[in-house]
């Protein structure tokens, strides 16, 4: 049973870590993923994850490792019953959306099952789309009482939303790209498109609801979008600019319109984009500096996005 006034919560996903925090319980945090970094107090919990592959060399080669990974049936996590057992998990927080991004659900489930003399409640969070993360931050909050927290926090998402909403409702939207992927190319999904929509941009590529797609190079170059946003997963800025720049240098990518007019953008990734949690918030608040800099400034520019051209 567990403990309404005192859970002791393990994260293994970092958006939901991020999730906890903005709930107000960051105290009961005992464990956390490999993964999670955010805010910088929580690196000091234990780690309950391990990545099974390094994920380090190209991109390309990174998608290759995943791939046979998966193709012989391994997990690219494990979760480290041993450290799972000595924190005494009353909540573990975990994912069913995608074997890459995190530890597999039924390799939480054994873990859990592992435990002798606990049995704790499992949140399997799966957000898909921004109705979808809202639901998981809801059932966060009502899994720790807190029911109230979880409806402010949704609230916040959607005054930001028609917040922005309502100063871009004359302006003309850009066609836009968002790049989850390098090599092979692959364009954002899930939420991201709902971002782009409420930040003033109408992505050409993403469906709301429905994983990243594998994006066609001569589709790209057909489409010839009118901005480009990467957003590698995983990655940080300094990588995520590398990746567009190694790109925007080749032949086909020096004919598209967003990379003649200068509008070819890098952005930190793995802390915003990728993480459907609070911080989804301040990805708004990048694609609207990027899609409309005349309305909304560049507060988060030279931090959290950079634009390509002004690095030539």
């Amino acid at each position: 049973m567990v403990d309404q006034s005192s859970p002791r919560i393990v994260s293994l996903l970092p958006a939901a870590t991020e999730i906890v925090v903005a709930l107000g319980f960051a105290d009961n945090l005992v464990g956390r993923s490999h993964e999670c970094d955010f805010p910088s107090s929580i690196t000091s919990l234990p780690v309950c994850t391990h990545a099974r592959l390094n994920p380090v060399g190209s991109s390309r080669e990174i998608d290759d490792a995943v791939k046979d990974a998966l193709r012989n049936v391994l997990s690219i996590y494990e979760v480290l019953g041993e450290v799972l057992a000595d924190v005494k998990p009353d909540i573990i927080i975990t994912q069913d959306q995608c074997e890459v991004c995190a530890v597999a659900l039924s390799d939480v489930e054994l873990a859990a099952a592992s435990l002798i003399g606990n049995a704790p409640q499992i949140i399997s969070l799966n957000p898909i789309g921004l109705a979808k993360v809202y639901q998981d931050i809801q059932r966060v909050a009502d899994a720790l009482d807190a029911p109230n927290t979880g409806q402010s926090l949704i609230a916040r998402f959607e005054d930001k939303l028609e917040s922005v909403a309502a100063q871009v409702s004359d302006v003309e939207f850009p066609t836009v790209c968002c790049v989850e992927w390098a090599d092979p190319l692959m364009a954002a999904g899930n939420w991201v498109p709902e971002l782009v929509t409420a930040a003033g941009g109408r992505d050409v590529f993403g469906e709301a609801g429905k994983h990243a797609p594998w994006l066609n190079p001569t589709r790209l170059i057909e489409v010839d979008p009118d901005v480009i946003v990467f957003m590698p997963c995983g990655f940080g800025l300094d990588r995520s600019i590398a990746e567009a720049q190694a790109l925007i240098e080749t032949p086909e990518w020096q004919a598209l319109s967003a990379v003649k007019s200068g509008r070819v953008f890098a952005t930190d990734g793995n802390s915003f984009f990728n993480r459907p949690g609070p911080r989804l918030i301040e990805s708004v608040d990048i694609l609207s500096e990027i899609f409309h800099p005349s309305l909304f400034g560049r507060a988060h520019q030279g931090s959290a996005w950079v634009s390509l051209a002004d690095l030539a």
